[in-house]
């Protein structure tokens, strides 16, 4: 009889916390810059919030380096990431970082994931290689490759047009 009752209980407080994380895609379902679905690279996907109080929410740590390249007026004051493994967002600057690997990243060549546990980062440079790094290494190789990444991009949209 209290099988059933924890499994119900466990149903609910699960879904309470996915509710309590997917509350910035309800906010932002689509990346302002690239326009991709949010909560499909819920894995990877950002939000910024600035002194102001406003926020941004993008897919990637790309579209978030290209959001604060155009809005240098506004000064962040924190970002959220989504871990990896369980999607759920988690604070940027003290999640572990992996950069590389041999899966593809989010809107560039290069992946830059974020891990809640330095474990789950272990393991994961372990089966598909990488390096990890802190948040700022992170974000620097992402301004990094926006040229390549950003002529990558248009590269295949413009080969998706002729077709």
């Amino acid at each position: 009889m209290k099988t059933p009752f924890l499994l119900i209980a466990a149903m609910f407080l699960g879904a309470g916390f996915a509710a309590a994380s997917e509350a910035d895609i309800a906010r932002h379902p689509a990346c302002p810059l690239c326009g991709m679905n949010r909560w499909e690279f819920a894995h990877s996907r950002m939000v910024i919030v600035f002194e102001d109080g406003s926020e941004t929410g993008t897919c990637s740590i790309h579209c978030t380096a290209v959001e604060l390249v155009n809005r240098l007026d506004r000064a962040p004051v924190s970002f959220a990431v989504g871990d990896y493994l369980t999607r759920m967002l988690i604070d940027a600057e003290k999640a572990i970082w992996v950069i590389g690997g041999d899966r593809p990243g989010v809107m560039s060549a290069r992946a830059k994931w974020a891990f809640a546990r330095r474990e789950d980062a272990e393991r994961f440079v372990k089966a598909h290689g990488g390096t990890i790094v802190g948040f700022e290494e992170a974000l620097q190789a992402a301004f990094a490759d926006l040229y390549h990444d950003t002529k990558m991009i248009r590269d295949r949209r413009k080969a998706k047009q002729a077709r």
